[in-house]
């Protein structure tokens, strides 16, 4: 192995380990919320273009890192619309459907 592969790899494992920790808490509690929806899913559009351009490399250290960034955005952006949906259940549960204020925003806060 010649010195930048040496590089490559050894980064690709110190970034991957420093992201578990807040995958695996991510994945325990599933409490996602200080998490924008927004950028989860701009940071999954990225990493779909970014892909173009790392499989188009040789295989090397740089499609492992990439690989495990594709699937721990993948998964955040899974728990995050999980957790949206969730949330818009349990508001729409409680509010009776045939109050038409339900459906005035304004009222939310009152």
């Amino acid at each position: 192995m010649d010195i930048p592969m040496i590089a490559g790899t050894v980064s690709t494992v110190v970034f991957a380990v420093s992201n578990l920790p807040m995958l695996r808490k991510a994945l325990r509690t599933r409490d996602v919320s200080s998490y924008s929806l927004s950028s989860l899913a701009m940071i999954n559009a990225a990493n779909a273009v970014y892909s173009l351009y790392v499989f188009s490399l040789p295989i090397g250290p740089i499609w492992a890192l990439h690989v495990f960034y594709l699937v721990s955005c993948a998964i955040m952006l899974v728990l995050c619309l999980g957790q949206k949906r969730a949330a818009l259940r349990r508001r729409d549960a409680h509010l009776p459907a045939e109050d038409p204020s339900a459906y005035d925003v304004t009222s939310w806060g009152r």
